[in-house]
């Protein structure tokens, strides 16, 4: 099963959130129904980025690489790539 790798933004707290799911519409709505304890100070959230990947496995080990570069630079890079 297919899985994306997701990133959201908060305005109200000026933060980007990298995460992963095989549905990123419902994550969003479970991030904005404050079901998800790191994302609940930033409510409301938009998604701004996916990135499909055929299996979890890979999905995790780039969701790890992004996180793991601890830039928002980056995420603005690959945000940027979208438009």
């Amino acid at each position: 099963m297919s899985h994306y790798v997701y990133i959201l933004y908060s305005v109200s707290i000026d933060k980007y959130y990298t995460g992963e799911s095989h549905n990123p519409a419902l994550r969003l709505k479970l991030h904005n129904a404050g079901a998800t304890k790191s994302t609940k100070s930033g409510i409301p959230w938009v998604l701004v980025y996916t990135e499909l990947h055929p299996d979890r496995t890979n999905a995790l080990k780039r969701e790890k690489e992004i996180k793991r570069r601890k830039s928002r630079k980056y995420i603005l890079e690959l945000i940027e790539k979208l438009v």
